[in-house]
């Protein structure tokens, strides 16, 4: 983590929040101790599994996360009341956050944050937590799917003149999570220290009076590392070709082109027939790399049609999260006041869990991610035998005998943050980790199989408690 260019205060929020946080300061309820869950509803890109991403500029933007005398006074032309302005002078977040690893593999409906705070503070930060979790994860996702595509070729990520914004350096970030192997984007690559790449454009070609003397020129100033875009004119009558004069005259000085980059055209037509004519001249080892409006879906099918492609250059698709735009993660109350607490609605696959609940995944006896589930914090996870469907409850999955593991950990406490954060590569390599233990059919593109995740017999019981309670409150 580093200095960023944009830095958010209190104000980093939707009005809404302040709105709710002033009635509960009016309301008496500034101490009121409270729980919420973030997860999403439904996985991303039609797929089967989401990468959780954005933890660590979360924390890094919460420790900022307060109202100095300029926030006061913009807040004060807002309407918003003198006792609460005076209350916001002191304020920062003195909450706790259990959080499962960036990098993990999750599934809807399951808690994969908790924030423990009192009501105000709870609620101010709901914004800035959806806003860089819900994004961060939907191009982690997609960088990943990338990956799963590219069958181990590298790519890198493209993208940041097509970016929204500033959010073009959490989406780098995110790419590099998710399995990009270097960026484009030089101002990511300096604040989270994530390797830095670049070819050339075709502006560098139209500047010069001929394709060879540019070509000639870049290669001189770059002799170890020339990766020469090959289609501004012609691919395979002038661009090609003159990559191939230029690599001969390269290695008359012992030196070696490193490849050409195929940008627009039929990709896998062009990459077979360049790979052909590089290596009748023995320059087998030019890498091919191409770029234009790539997906994992284009890429699949360019590995399908066995095109010689070495790498991949990824843009627009990947950090946008197209075509999702955004993930629907949420933020719940789930505990308030020492009571557990649930929203209801008439569609049952949107009720909330109530209560504080704890993750747990499950492993069968391959070593392979079973199962996940969800429990009440203080039940003893060797004492729960059973998992059972959310909204089927006659569906049931028998645990007890399986390894567990807890994926909800401590990561924020009392203003800090309780231990070093992974970088974006360390949390690659988790990832990849946890991709070898989960079942192929959920990694599939086409009609993945749906990860399971059940909840505790307790869980169901107190949940069906509170419907019931409710239900009867407004007869």
């Amino acid at each position: 983590m580093g200095a960023h260019p944009v830095r958010i205060n209190g104000l980093y929020t939707d009005f809404y929040e302040l709105s709710m946080a002033q009635g509960y300061f009016y309301a008496g309820k500034q101490q009121e101790k409270a729980v919420f869950d973030y997860f999403f509803r439904t996985n991303p890109f039609s797929g089967g599994f989401l990468v959780f991403a954005g933890l660590a500029d979360f924390l890094e933007q919460l420790q900022s996360f307060t109202y100095d005398e300029e926030a006061i006074r913009y807040l004060r032309l807002l309407g918003l009341k003198p006792d609460f302005l005076d209350f916001l002078k002191t304020f920062y977040f003195n909450g706790k956050i259990l959080s499962v690893r960036e990098g993990e593999l999750v599934f809807p409906n399951e808690p994969i944050v908790r924030i423990e705070a009192n009501l105000i503070e709870a609620q101010l930060i709901e914004t800035l937590l959806l806003n860089i979790l819900n994004f961060q994860s939907l191009v982690a996702t997609k960088a990943f799917r990338v990956k799963l595509a590219a069958n181990g070729k590298i790519f890198s990520d493209f993208g940041l003149r097509r970016a929204h914004g500033f959010g073009g350096l959490q989406a780098s970030r995110a790419a590099i999570i998710g399995g990009a192997d270097s960026t484009s984007n030089v101002q990511a690559g300096y604040l989270y220290h994530l390797p830095v790449s670049g070819t050339m454009a075709h502006s560098w070609v139209q500047s010069f009076d001929s394709e060879l003397t540019a070509f000639r020129t870049y290669a001189q100033i770059n002799p170890k590392k020339s990766i020469l875009v090959v289609d501004t004119y012609d691919t395979l009558r002038s661009g090609v070709p003159n990559a191939i004069r230029v690599a001969n005259e390269l290695e008359q000085k012992g030196e070696h082109l490193a490849g050409i980059r195929l940008d627009s055209g039929d990709l896998a037509y062009l990459s077979k027939k360049a790979r052909k004519m590089l290596d009748k001249e023995g320059l087998n080892y030019i890498k091919i790399f191409v770029s234009n409006q790539l997906n994992e879906h284009v890429i699949k099918s360019l590995e399908d049609q066995h095109a010689p492609i070495d790498g991949f250059g990824i843009g627009t698709e990947l950090v946008t999260g197209k075509p999702d735009a955004s993930l629907d993660g949420v933020y719940k109350l789930c505990h308030i006041g020492g009571k557990p607490s649930m929203k209801i609605s008439e569609n049952i696959s949107k009720n909330t869990l109530p209560g504080k609940k704890m993750l747990w995944r499950y492993f069968d006896e391959e070593g392979n991610i079973y199962r996940d589930g969800i429990l009440l914090e203080h039940e003893n996870p060797t004492d729960c035998e059973w998992l059972f469907h959310p909204t089927q409850p006659d569906k049931k999955t028998r645990v007890g005998h399986l390894r567990k593991e807890q994926l909800l950990q401590p990561v924020y406490e009392k203003g800090s943050v309780l231990h070093p954060m992974p970088s974006p590569s360390e949390c690659h390599q988790y990832l990849c980790q946890q991709a070898t233990r989960l079942p192929e059919e959920h990694k599939r593109f086409i009609m993945p199989h749906l990860f399971k995740v059940g909840i505790s017999e307790s869980l169901l019981s107190l949940r069906n408690q509170l419907v019931a309670h409710y239900q009867s409150t407004m007869q």
